[in-house]
């Protein structure tokens, strides 16, 4: 079967960066264009951010050119094309996750280690001055229909403003959007109630997938969303990774030396040394894959032809969740607002957390239910005054993957090819 050409959206910060590194690893996909924008960093350094994960897997080849088929989408021959995308939302203030990701977007190795933004990889890229809506349209215009899988591992700004200006044309020739964002039955992780993507620009999700006016409507039937509730599971464990990848691993108190290791895993470990510490102070050692997750799926689940019923891989399962999003709450900006009241598959109003978890507890298995369907709700809800009714036809949310183990394993070997 021959490989998935997708273009990546991102603002790429830790996690973003190994997504990608996963994407160049993999080679069931083929990238055809990045599209960085504002959102874990400014739009400047998320840009850089790409060349720089392209100059470490240079330097690394050129040590260990046995190597090369480990990365089989980076080639000096085959070079996706960089774009610049948003600078800020459609509406609103910047928002960032800087606290996280660090001013350059990678844990501040700008200053930590200088040497890692020295040579960047642009040989290995194809640089342009067009808008990202134009790359977009460009490939889609060049590629047979319904082949090409948009990943969207950032705020979904720029795809807002590709389905401005090309609606038709998505809709005509996309082959799937597979989407990190959103948290509809778990608290958020960048406000109590919040996802970053989807706060970073509420305005675009409500463009993309809810707004009355269907101009804008992305094809919803070739749309997966991966909320938190299924990728917060999904863990690198920083002692495995000092474990199986790179024993000298610590924290930014303790950088990374290039002496002692493969350019790569130098590069790998110089940023999440600051991503450890940041971790640490939440009380877990490890980074959770989010956006990992997400390039897993476009894995796995490659575009299916027009004529045939959208089925995923075995192991992973979605259903059509139906939401809203709050867009300029003074604390709930990117709160998804589900109606309870009505949808099965939503967390029950007034459920015993404690014993609802007690029930679940009790399963074995990857494909939990949700807590509605373990302990129903203890409560009577008014059924008036009507609340404003969705009009979307519900979203797929994917529920179950073939495990955090799975996933850890493919990322491990891939990688660092331990």
């Amino acid at each position: 079967m021959p490989p998935t050409p997708v273009i990546i959206s991102c603002d790429p910060g830790v996690d973003d960066i190994t997504a990608i590194l996963l994407a160049l690893a993999s080679p069931e996909l083929e990238i055809l264009a990045y599209i960085t924008s504002f959102g874990n960093t400014d739009s400047k350094s998320a840009y850089l951010n790409i060349p720089k994960t392209y100059a470490a897997i240079a330097r690394h080849l050129e040590q260990h050119p046995s190597e090369a088929k480990r990365f089989p989408n980076f080639s000096s021959t085959v070079k996706p094309i960089l774009a610049r995308g948003s600078d800020g939302p459609l509406e609103g203030e910047i928002h960032s996750a800087q606290y996280f990701h660090g001013r350059d977007g990678l844990g501040a190795i700008t200053e930590r280690h200088p040497e890692l933004t020295a040579a960047p990889g642009y040989p290995f890229l194809t640089l342009t001055d067009k808008s990202g809506e134009e790359v977009v349209r460009d490939l889609l215009e060049s590629h047979p229909a319904r082949t090409i899988t948009y990943i969207a591992l950032g705020p979904l700004t720029d795809l807002a403003r590709i389905m401005e200006t090309y609606s038709a044309l998505v809709h005509e020739r996309i082959g799937r959007i597979v989407c990190m964002g959103g948290a509809l039955d778990v608290p958020g992780n960048t406000t109590p109630v919040a996802e970053f993507n989807w706060f970073a620009d509420p305005f675009a999700v409500k463009k993309l997938l809810i707004q009355d006016d269907h101009s804008t409507l992305l094809p919803l039937d070739r749309f997966i969303m991966l909320p938190l509730d299924i990728t917060t599971p999904h863990e690198l464990p920083f002692p495995t990774y000092k474990a199986r990848v790179d024993p000298s691993f610590e924290t930014s108190a303790q950088p990374s030396v290039a002496a002692d290791k493969s350019p790569l895993v130098h590069f790998t470990s110089s940023f999440l040394e600051q991503a450890r510490v940041v971790m640490l102070q939440f009380g877990k050692d490890a980074m959770e894959l989010h956006d990992i997750v997400a390039v897993w799926c476009a894995i796995e689940n490659p575009p299916y032809p027009e004529s045939a019923t959208d089925a995923l891989a075995p192991g992973w399962k979605a259903r059509r969740r139906v939401f809203d999003i709050e867009r300029t709450g003074e604390l709930t900006r990117g709160f998804l607002v589900v109606d309870r009241r009505e949808d099965e598959s939503a967390y029950a109003p007034g459920s015993n957390r404690a014993e609802v978890q007690a029930e679940l507890e009790k399963l074995t298995g990857n494909d939990k239910p949700l807590e509605s369907t373990a302990v129903p709700a203890l409560v009577d809800t008014e059924q008036a005054p009507e609340l404003p009714r969705v009009s979307s036809p519900g979203i797929q949310s994917c529920y179950a993957t073939p495990g955090p183990d799975t996933l850890l394993a493919l990322l491990l070997q891939r990688i660092w090819n331990v």
